[in-house]
């Protein structure tokens, strides 16, 4: 008698199993849901920016240029001292690909002047947002912050010129004192009530006829060109901020924040006078040509 044939029910299974894998795969076939219209597409990463490192900031700034913006580096006697000052400190930072500063600190008969750099190269982590981009809006947020006032109808967003006449306006001043009160006349402009963001620069002279009633550009008013301002001629996009401090019974304090950005680095660069006398006013021209002129060559070094 012939034996009939038989699978065992384990065995089954498993055949079952492979002939559902083999029939449902294929050259045409998909194994998952995906949308079809996806297939063959890549994400195009947004554009990297243009600088992979930072300068070293302490070593950007030139003696000659330190000499005319903390005039007290030259009254420093000690020669150990005299390079200690020269030298600045590097501003403490976990991350010198990504964020570097120095500051200098120097105190002289006339005055105390602070000078301060920092350069931040900005990343983005978001494919579709590029490192210029995220730059740009970390810019626009600290020139929102700094509330610069709203240029005037008739008045350039930046009328005091290209670098190059601070150039030599930077240049004759290193030669006094940068706490003295007895500035020339303020550039011509129309004049505004003062805010403290931009005060009068220099002292209180009195004025040509002898009447003792000081001109307008001692007596508290600013030329619209010392204003806070939009500045054109540096970097992508560039602000100028000018602050006097009058609160308490010291010598006022005047800061002039110079931010610009160039591709992804933002670079932020202040700097400070407060004269001993009390009743001196820094002088605001003066503190800004230099301020401008320290933040030009900042710019060609980065794009060295």
């Amino acid at each position: 008698m012939q034996r009939k044939a038989y699978v065992t029910g384990t065995a089954a299974l498993l055949a079952a199993l492979l002939t559902g894998c083999t029939s449902g795969s294929g050259s045409g076939g998909r194994t998952d849901d995906a949308n079809p219209d996806d297939a063959g597409t890549a994400t195009v990463a947004a554009q990297p920016g243009k600088y992979r490192s930072l300068p070293e900031p302490c070593g950007a700034v030139g003696h000659d240029t330190l000499d005319a913006m903390l005039p007290g580096i030259k009254q420093i006697t000690d020669p150990g001292q005299r390079d200690k000052a020269y030298r600045g400190e590097a501003t403490l930072t976990y991350n010198t690909e990504r964020k570097v500063g120095c500051h200098w600190k120097v105190e002289s008969s006339e005055a105390v002047d602070r000078l301060s750099v920092d350069l931040e190269r900005v990343v983005s982590y978001d494919n579709a947002v590029s490192d210029d981009d995220q730059a740009r809006k970390l810019f626009q947020g600290m020139e929102t912050a700094a509330d610069l006032p709203a240029p005037s109808p008739s008045t350039p967003a930046d009328p005091t010129g290209s670098p190059d006449s601070s150039d030599s306006s930077a240049s004759s001043a290193s030669s006094g004192s940068s706490g003295s009160s007895g500035s020339g006349p303020s550039p011509a402009g129309a004049t505004t009530t003062p805010t403290p963001k931009a005060s009068a620069s220099g002292g209180t002279p009195a004025s040509p006829d002898g009447s003792g009633t000081p001109s307008d550009s001692s007596s508290g008013t600013a030329s619209a060109d010392l204003q806070p301002r939009v500045l054109t001629d540096l970097g992508d996009e560039a602000y100028l901020d000018d602050e006097l401090n009058t609160s308490g019974s010291t010598a006022e304090q005047r800061t002039v924040t110079v931010v610009f950005r160039t591709s992804n680095v933002v670079v932020t660069l202040e700097y400070e006078e407060q004269p001993t006398a009390t009743g001196t006013v820094p002088d605001s021209k003066e503190m800004q040509d230099r301020a401008r002129d320290l933040a030009s060559q900042l710019a060609d070094a980065l794009n060295g």
